[in-house]
């Protein structure tokens, strides 16, 4: 695993827990956040060619 893997694996794990915490306080401004963020860390890994399962929900779709 490479070191931009690591970093991107690290931060979604990071991301996911807050966004749940989020939800769970029925914050939408920082579920809205943590959403944006997933998106971000999606289309890197995608644009790197990396593959980061648990942001499989959050990558770029194609139309």
């Amino acid at each position: 695993m490479t070191e931009l893997q690591m970093q991107i694996v690290h931060r979604a794990q990071e991301a996911l827990a807050s966004l749940q915490a989020a939800e769970a306080e029925q914050d939408l401004h920082l579920a809205h956040i943590r959403l944006g963020e997933l998106e971000s860390l999606a289309r890197t890994a995608d644009e790197h060619d990396l593959d980061v399962p648990q942001l499989r929900p959050y990558a770029p779709q194609v139309a």
